[in-house]
């Protein structure tokens, strides 16, 4: 049986500051500015003249919003409109799968068993894999108090108005609460606010932003992540 040919992948991750860009059989990462009215359509003239020499196949978009069943569905909270709808794979001419920039972190964090990946940043991204399935979660808006949700203690807005202790204080409390209610056998942290946070909890261990472009090649190459 002839062995299949390799298939290379493009991994774009879409963040409030830059937009990152690796494909799988290349270690270098490029990156570009992205700006708060930035729209899926301007993000792709910067992305076009930069993989325009790239040999790649198939293309994953780790996109900072709401993405149900592979289909965004909800603007997002930092950049412009328009991307609800919006069709990546006409728009690169290459099967395009669209997942949550926290999962994709999330997958390629994982080792295996259960764990939970937060990523700590303008908002709190939540993300349990449990025996290889994957649960994006919107934890964010559980109580964390009687006066107020997760996102209200944790996140850029609780670093402005609460200072850097209290913040690291609370998300301490929410690796340990959502750990113990999850029952993981550990926890990963990410984002940008991650490296904020000090000390951390027994089973918890510090992510890295680049492992999101692992994440985005193996949501094509193992057939549990289908459910993303």
């Amino acid at each position: 049986m002839p062995a299949q040919p390799r298939r290379y992948i493009l991994a774009v991750d879409i963040g409030g500051t830059h937009v990152k860009l690796r494909l799988s059989n290349r270690r270098v990462v490029v990156q570009f500015d992205s700006f708060p009215m930035m729209t899926p359509r301007e993000m792709l003239r910067h992305i076009h003249p930069i993989v325009k020499q790239w040999n790649f196949h198939l293309v994953t978009v780790g996109y900072p919003g709401l993405v149900i069943d592979g289909r965004i569905v909800s603007e997002p909270a930092n950049l412009g409109h328009g991307w609800v709808g919006f069709d990546f794979a006409k728009a690169f001419k290459r099967p395009t799968r669209i997942i949550n920039d926290a999962v994709m972190q999330a997958l390629g964090s994982y080792a295996g068993g259960r764990m939970l990946f937060l990523g700590f940043g303008t908002a709190l991204g939540a993300v349990a894999i449990l025996d290889s399935k994957v649960y994006p979660m919107e934890l964010a808006h559980l109580p964390f108090t009687k006066r107020g949700l997760i996102q209200t203690y944790v996140g850029d807005d609780a670093l402005r108005r609460l200072g850097h202790k209290r913040c690291s204080t609370n998300a301490k409390k929410v690796l340990r609460h959502l750990g113990n209610i999850l029952d993981v056998d550990y926890s990963v942290v990410g984002g940008g606010n991650a490296c904020r946070i000090g000390k951390l909890p027994k089973r918890v261990r510090l992510g890295d932003n680049k492992l999101a472009f692992i994440g985005g090649f193996r949501a094509w190459r193992r057939s549990a992540w289908a459910q993303i």
